[in-house]
Order: C-alpha cells, then sequence, then structure tokens
C-alpha cells in the first residue's frame, strides 16, 4: 500500500503553484534490451500508463485452484420464461465452470523490477522482495501490448515493442528531470448519477497527457485540440461533446471516438483508492484541473500479507491473514465491482472494511472514509470462491459468503 496516504476526496493542498512543472509522479526507470541496450527516462507504457498510481492489468495462476474444485462458481441459474402460465425451458441449470487463472492488477509504484520471460508472461519483483509472474489479459503485458516509450536523455523519444524488452528496473526520476509529454492530466469527473470522482484522468483509455490531442470535427472541419487547452469536457449528446478551453473558448466537436459513444471510457486514478472507470453513458463532466501533489515512487511499499478480522453472521470471529475470494492475498491486490454503473478497482491496502450487505453486494469502506455498496463481481457477491484466514497457531479457515458478515483490515 502507499507509505503516505493520501489525498482525500475534496481535500486540496497548497503544495504546488497552479501549472508548476512537477514530474515526480511518473514512472521512471531503465530498460535493458534484448540486443543488449540500456536506455533510462521516463517511460510510457502501453499509452496510457504513465504515473506510479497507474494500473498494470493481467492475470495470475491460481495457486488455491483445489480449494475450489468441486464447488460451483455460480450458484444455479433460472433457465426457463413463464408464458401465459405455461413454462418454457429448464427450471433450473448449474454453471460448473471455473478457470485455473484469475484477473490481477498492481500498481506500478509497488514494481521493483520486470523480467520478460516469453511472448505473454514477465516476472515482477516487488519492493517487499515478493516475485510473481503475471501474464497477458488485455495489452499491459505480453506482444499485444500497444507501445512503450521511453525518453532516453541521450536517444530521445523511443518507442520499443515487447520483443524488444529484456528487463526493467524502475526507480525514483532524478530530481529536475522534465517530461517532453507535458503534465499528467487532473481532474474531477461528475457522473449522470451526480457523483464525483477526482485524480489523475485517463480519457478514452489513451490519452493522459496535456500534449496529446483530442480529436473531433466541428462544422465539418477536423478540430485538434491539445488536453493542456482544455478547461472541461462536457457530455452534448450521445455522439458530441462540448469543450471549454482555458481562454473560454467553446466548440461542439463530433465524428472522433474522443468525443462520442464510440468513447472507450473515462479513467479516473485516485491515489486513496484506484481507479475508477466511467463509461459513456454515464459521464457527464470533467473538470481540468492542476494536482495537488504528485504520488511519488517513494510512497508505494510493495505490499504485504493481508491482515484482519472477518466476522460471521453466527457472531464467531476470526483473526489472521487474509486471502480474500481465495485469491487475493496482498495488499497490493485489487478488489472489484460496480457502483452506479462505474467500475471500480480497489488497491485492498486502501480499504479499511468490507460489509455484507446482500447476497449480490457489499460495502466497501476506504482508510479515508468513503463507502461504496459494490456488486457485479465475484469480489463482492455470492460467486464469492470463499474467504480463508490462517490463524497464529496455523489453522485455515474458510468462511463462504453466506457465512460472511464483515471483515475489518488491519493497518
Amino acid at each position: 500500500m502507499l507509505r503516505r496516504l493520501l489525498i482525500p476526496a475534496g481535500c486540496v493542498l497548497a503544495l504546488a503553484m497552479p501549472g508548476a512543472a512537477d514530474d515526480s509522479g511518473r514512472i521512471y526507470g531503465r530498460i535493458e534490451t534484448a540486443e543488449g541496450d540500456a536506455l533510462e527516462g521516463f517511460i510510457r507504457w502501453d499509452k496510457n500508463e504513465a504515473d506510479w498510481v497507474d494500473i498494470l492489468d493481467a492475470t495470475k495462476e491460481m495457486k488455491h485452484l483445489d480449494d475450489v474444485k468441486g464447488r460451483r462458481k455460480y450458484r444455479d441459474r433460472e433457465t426457463s420464461i413463464e408464458i401465459f402460465g405455461i413454462r418454457i425451458g429448464n427450471e433450473r441449470s448449474s454453471d460448473y465452470e471455473w478457470s485455473s487463472t484469475a484477473q490481477a492488477g498492481i500498481r506500478f509504484g509497488h514494481l521493483k523490477s520486470m523480467e520478460i520471460l516469453d511472448d505473454e508472461t514477465a516476472r515482477l519483483t516487488l519492493k517487499s522482495g515478493q516475485e510473481i509472474e503475471l501474464t497477458q489479459m488485455s495489452t499491459d503485458i505480453g506482444s499485444s501490448i500497444r507501445e512503450i516509450i521511453i525518453e532516453d536523455e541521450r536517444e530521445g523519444e523511443m518507442e520499443l515493442v515487447w520483443d524488444d524488452l529484456e528487463t526493467i528496473e524502475f526507480m525514483s526520476a532524478p530530481s529536475q528531470t522534465r517530461s517532453n509529454f507535458g503534465p499528467r492530466l487532473y481532474g474531477t469527473l461528475v457522473t449522470q448519477d451526480g457523483e464525483k470522482y477526482t485524480g489523475f484522468v485517463c480519457w478514452d483509455v489513451d490519452e493522459v497527457f496535456a500534449n496529446d490531442v483530442l480529436d473531433g470535427d466541428e462544422d465539418h472541419r477536423s478540430r485538434k485540440v491539445k488536453f493542456g487547452r482544455i478547461a472541461s469536457a462536457e457530455r452534448y449528446s450521445a455522439g458530441a461533446t462540448r469543450i471549454t478551453l482555458r481562454d473560454g473558448q467553446e466548440m461542439i466537436l463530433r465524428g472522433s471516438n474522443d468525443v462520442d459513444d464510440d468513447n472507450r471510457g473515462i479513467l479516473i486514478l485516485d491515489p486513496a483508492l484506484g481507479q475508477v472507470t466511467v463509461h459513456w453513458d454515464e459521464f457527464d463532466r470533467l473538470d481540468f484541473t492542476d494536482p495537488p501533489a504528485q504520488v511519488g515512487y517513494d510512497d508505494f511499499d510493495g505490499g504485504g500479507p493481508l491482515k484482519g478480522t472477518v466476522f460471521t453472521e453466527d457472531g464467531e470471529s476470526h483473526t489472521g491473514t487474509i486471502r480474500w475470494d481465495n485469491d487475493e492475498e496482498y495488499s497490493w491486490e485489487i478488489l472489484n465491482g460496480s457502483y452506479h454503473d462505474a467500475d471500480f478497482d480497489i488497491e485492498l491496502g486502501l480499504v479499511k472494511s468490507i460489509e455484507k450487505r446482500s447476497a449480490r453486494s457489499a460495502i466497501v469502506t476506504l482508510l479515508d472514509g468513503r463507502s461504496f455498496r459494490l456488486s457485479g463481481s465475484n469480489d463482492v457477491d455470492d460467486d464469492n470462491k470463499g474467504i480463508f484466514i490462517k490463524l497464529t497457531d496455523g489453522e485455515e479457515v474458510e468462511v463462504a459468503w453466506d457465512e460472511f458478515d464483515h471483515v475489518e483490515f488491519a493497518k
């Protein structure tokens, strides 16, 4: 988890003058290539990961698969319908499928190094000394990665692909070192439901910097606007966005996935939470501002085992190290769920407690006091594969979701 915490929602810290250059939050490292070259500088990973708070998405092998074999992954489901009193189809069906892999994610700030093993696998060494192997899920790991750009002092900007990589050593950037991409985007997003999320911005799962460009057409003319010029972006319709520039000029842009319903989503990287993804149908407005503070490499500790006390509905309690959903057992790991149609990826080290509210949802409370009722994921509903607690005497206790009441994590 982060060593210092962090920026509570709505808090404004006078740590930087507006517009002051500060790239201490940027991913920085030394890349050894497969051909033996050494490059060092700021790193832009797969186009949309550029800061230590960004999440590397992947999959991992389930180490405890035997604990869930023979158990349904999903409850029995109704597959029949009734029309005019006549039932059509099967009464019940069961899905006994399970996978040997699980979704995984980790914020870049926890990484000490990465070693490329093959076309779809990397070995990560964390600051804690823990080693993990992650495999390709989307485009963050493996040969499908979109691009890796490193700003080397001698060579300039170098674009690499997965096959170019041998090892990466992550580190803090030297003081006063500056990136050519400009400041990282930051702001407050408001949803159609009036929910507000503040943090570092990734637009259309792609643009993250002030020098990145938003594309669109205005009155049949193509416009390319640097994000650094934009004060706000507001959903005008399913197919258009109202852009207000910092000088007060307004324009309605259409005809591009940057500004219409082909937009792949707006990500808010909240240092005290993790990541929130808001899709176009729920997006209302985004106001860009300067970040109150950067989150540097030294603010991450590499994580450690999850610890706490699990309480059952029968009033029992079990204290020890915790394996959540039978696969998350470290504070750097990610808890998934949805709230008001926004997708949450929460670092477990930032969670204070989880309380079951129904078979299909749970209230997740963060260290900063915010709470969200999450659903839509086996992390927070009755598809949960079990909560395992290893007690101090070495005994391991399993609490199933229908027995679970709440957990309080130790910090």
